[in-house]
C-alpha cells in the first residue's frame, strides 16, 4: 500500500483476504505489513497465527501469539490461543493438563470480563470436568476446583450468565442437595447483581462496533459516534454499576481502556484519560507505561509528551522529565518555539534561573527561535525574577530582529506599560511605526491610540488620532472623507471598555451611517432603490482598484420563491406547492432595502457583504425580528422574511 493510503481499510480488507489463499510463505510478509500498520487489529493477527497453526509451524505461532495477545483483548483470539495450548499438550500427560489448566487461569484473568467469555468459562469448567481423578481425594480437589471457576463465572456479567447459573445449580445438586441448598442461597443474590450489571451494559457495548481498524481520527460522524459510545462505556465501568470491591473493580476498567484502545488506538485523549486514571488510583508506575505506550503508537504528540513530563515532573522524576522534554526539542533542526519556550520555563523551575539563562542563550541562535522565546524569557526574568533589567534588555535585543512583528511590538509595550515608563513607550510606537509597512501597522496604531488616551492629554490624542488616519487612509477617493472628524471618533474616545458614551441605537445608527458613507460613491440601479431593494456587488466591498468595471446588480429569482408560513417549523417538510427553499434576505438600513441571494448564486457576493459590514450593524441586522404571517405582494417580490442571523 502506498504511504497516502497507509490506513485504507478497503485496501487493507482486500490485502488480508488475498493473504488467505496463499501460501504462509507468501502471505507472512502482507500479514507483517498490515500489523505494522493496524497493530491492535485482532482478526489479522488471528488469521496470521491460523495460518501458521494449519501448517503445524508452533515457534512461529508461539512469537505471534507473544506479540498480540496483551494488546488484543479479544475472545476469538484467545480462544485460538486456549486451541493452540490444548493441541500443544493434548499427549503431555498430567503435566500437560497442568499446563492447559494455567493457560485458561491466564486468558480468564485477561478476557475473562468480557461479556463474550461465556462460551470460555464453559469450556473450562468441561476441561476441569473431563479431567480423571484415581481417588477420592483427586475427585474432591476437582469438585472444589469445577466449583471456584463456576463461582466466579456467574458474577461475571456475560452473554452466557443465565446459562451457567442453571449449570451451576445442576452441579451442586448433583454433589449435595443438602450443600447445594446454602451455596445457591448465598450466589443467587450476587448472580442477581451481575445479570442486571449485563444488562445495564449490554445497552452500552451495543453502541459499539467490534470490528472496526484503528485508523487516525477524521472526525466522520461514524467515528464520532464510536468515540462517544466508548466514553460513555468507560463513564459506567468507573461507576462501579456491580458495587464490587476496588481492585475488581479497577481491573474491570483497565480491561475496558485496553479493549478501547484497540479500537481508538490513535486518540490522544484516551491514552491521556487512561494514564490519568491510573495516575489518581495511585498507580504511578502504571500510568508511566501507558504514556510510554501512547508515544509509542503516537510518536509526533506533542501534547502527550508535555503531558508525560508533567507527571514525571509532579513526582519528582525531574531527570527522566528533563528526557521527555530532550524528545521534544530534537536534534534542534524542527525544534519549535513552544518546545524552547517549555524547556527554559522547565529549567527555570528544577535547576534554578541560571540554567534557564544559558539554554535561552543557545536558543537564540537556533533557526526556530521566534519573537515568542523573547517574550517568553523576558517575562519570566521580570515576573518571577523580579529582574525588570534584565527583561528590559531581552526584549530590546529582540527589538533589532522582530521590528517587522506587529505582535512583538504591542508585548513590549505592554511590558513597558507595567513600568508604568509612558516616555519609552512612545519611543517604542515612533520607532515602530517608522518602519512598518501601512498593512502591518494597524494594530500598532490603535494601540498607540489608545495609550493616549490613558497616557496623554486631550491635544496628544486628537494628534495621535489624525496621524493614524493620514497613515491608514484608503486610496485617494476615499481620503478626504477618512480625514474628516466624526461623531465615531468622539464615541471612540470616550469609551471605557465595555461602557458607552451612547445608547445601544446611537451606535447602531452611527455605524449604519459609517456603512453607507463608505458605499455612498457606489453606483447602484434606480429601478432597485425605488422597489425598495439595494442589492450590492463584490465590488462595492472589496478593496477598492482602479479598475473600470461595470457594477453586476444581483436580482433575486421570484420564481422560488415561497410565503412564510409561521406553523413551519425547521426541518419539516416544504409543502407540495413549494417550488424552492426560502430566498435569504439581509436588511438594510436606508429604506429596509434588502441584500438578496438565491441558494447560494449569489452566496460569495452576500458573505463579502457580512465582512465589510461593521460589527454593531452586523448586531443590528441579527436582532432584527421575523416577519409573522402572509406578506404583501410588493413586499413579497423582493424581500422575503429576514433569516440572516443563520449566515451570520
Amino acid at each position: 500500500m502506498a504511504t497516502a493510503d497507509k490506513y485504507n481499510v478497503e485496501s487493507a480488507e482486500i490485502l488480508a483476504n488475498s493473504a488467505l489463499h496463499l501460501p504462509i510463505s507468501q502471505a507472512a510478509p502482507i500479514y507483517e505489513q498490515l500489523l505494522s500498520i493496524f497493530p491492535t487489529a485482532a482478526k489479522y493477527w488471528r488469521q496470521y497465527v491460523e495460518a501458521q497453526m494449519a501448517v503445524n509451524n508452533d515457534d512461529a505461532t508461539k512469537q505471534i501469539f507473544s506479540r498480540c495477545l496483551l494488546n488484543c483483548l479479544q475472545v476469538p483470539l484467545w480462544r485460538c490461543y486456549i486451541r493452540f495450548i490444548r493441541k500443544v499438550n493434548d499427549k503431555k500427560g498430567v503435566e500437560g493438563q497442568e499446563e492447559t489448566r494455567k493457560a485458561f487461569d491466564f486468558m480468564l484473568s485477561y478476557v475473562g470480563a468480557d461479556m463474550a467469555s461465556g462460551p470460555v468459562w464453559m469450556e473450562y469448567i468441561a476441561f476441569l470436568k473431563s479431567l480423571p481423578a484415581a481417588n477420592t481425594q483427586e475427585e474432591s480437589q476437582r469438585m472444589t476446583a469445577v466449583r471456584k471457576v463456576y463461582q466466579k463465572a456467574i458474577v461475571t456479567p456475560t452473554h452466557h450468565i443465565e446459562q451457567l447459573w442453571k449449570d451451576y445449580e445442576n452441579f451442586e445438586n448433583s454433589v449435595s442437595r443438602q450443600l447445594a441448598k446454602g451455596l445457591l442461597s448465598e450466589y443467587q443474590p450476587k448472580y442477581n447483581s451481575a445479570r442486571a450489571v449485563y444488562r445495564e451494559r449490554k445497552k452500552y457495548v451495543d453502541e459499539i462496533d467490534w470490528n472496526l481498524l484503528a485508523v487516525p481520527p477524521t472526525d466522520s460522524c461514524k467515528e464520532e459516534m464510536q468515540w462517544m459510545a466508548w466514553k460513555k462505556l468507560l463513564a459506567f465501568e468507573k461507576g462501579n454499576p456491580q458495587r464490587i470491591d476496588s481492585a475488581s473493580s479497577n481491573k474491570r476498567i483497565i480491561f475496558t481502556y485496553e479493549q478501547c484502545l484497540m479500537y481508538l488506538y490513535h486518540y490522544p485523549d484516551i491514552w491521556y484519560d487512561y494514564a490519568t486514571w491510573h495516575a489518581k488510583s495511585g498507580s504511578m508506575d502504571a500510568a508511566i507505561k501507558v504514556f510510554q505506550r501512547a508515544l509509542k503508537a503516537l510518536p509526533d504528540s506533542d501534547m502527550l509528551k508535555y503531558a508525560y513530563a508533567e507527571l514525571e515532573e509532579s513526582r519528582g522524576a525531574i531527570q527522566s522529565a528533563k528526557k521527555v522534554y530532550e524528545t521534544l526539542l530534537g536534534d534542534g533542526a524542527e525544534t519549535t518555539a513552544l518546545a524552547h519556550i517549555q524547556f527554559i520555563r522547565f529549567l527555570r523551575r528544577n535547576e534554578g534561573v541560571e540554567a534557564a539563562r544559558k539554554y535561552f542563550l543557545d536558543a537564540r541562535k537556533s533557526p526556530s527561535c521566534s519573537y515568542h522565546v523573547y517574550v517568553a524569557y523576558a517575562l519570566m526574568a521580570f515576573c518571577l525574577d523580579k529582574d525588570p533589567k534584565v527583561a528590559h534588555n531581552v526584549f530590546e535585543a529582540g527589538l533589532k530582529i522582530f521590528m517587522h512583528e506587529p505582535a512583538y511590538i504591542l508585548e513590549y509595550a505592554d511590558f513597558l506599560s507595567c513600568l508604568n515608563d509612558d516616555r519609552n513607550i512612545r519611543a517604542l510606537f515612533e520607532r515602530a511605526l517608522s518602519s512598518l509597512p501601512q498593512e502591518g501597522s494597524i494594530e500598532v496604531w490603535k494601540r498607540f491610540v489608545q495609550f493616549e488616551k490613558t497616557y496623554g492629554d486631550l491635544a496628544s490624542t486628537l494628534k495621535i488620532e489624525q496621524r493614524r488616519k493620514e497613515a491608514l487612509s484608503g486610496t485617494s477617493e476615499e481620503a478626504a472623507s477618512a480625514l474628516e472628524s466624526s461623531l465615531q471618533d468622539v464615541v471612540s474616545r470616550y469609551s471605557f471598555k465595555d461602557l458607552w458614551p451612547c445608547s445601544s441605537k446611537d451606535l447602531d445608527h452611527l455605524s449604519r451611517q459609517e456603512w453607507l458613507a463608505k458605499n455612498i460613491g457606489k453606483k447602484v440601479e434606480k429601478s432597485v432603490l425605488s422597489n425598495g431593494s439595494l442589492t450590492i456587488d463584490k465590488s462595492s466591498v472589496a478593496p477598492t482598484s482602479n479598475s473600470t468595471a461595470s457594477l453586476k446588480v444581483l436580482h433575486p429569482d421570484t420564481s422560488q420563491m415561497v410565503i412564510y408560513d409561521p406553523r413551519q417549523h425547521l426541518g419539516t417538510a416544504v409543502p407540495p406547492n413549494t417550488t424552492a427553499p426560502a430566498i435569504l434576505a439581509a436588511s438594510n438600513p436606508l429604506s429596509n432595502p434588502t441584500v438578496s441571494m438565491v441558494d447560494g448564486g449569489s452566496a460569495s457576493a452576500f458573505d463579502e457583504v457580512l465582512k465589510a459590514t461593521p460589527p454593531a450593524l452586523v448586531a443590528f441586522l441579527t436582532s432584527l425580528p421575523v416577519v409573522e404571517g402572509k406578506l404583501s405582494n410588493s413586499y413579497c417580490s423582493f424581500a422575503p422574511r429576514i433569516s440572516i442571523a443563520k449566515r451570520i
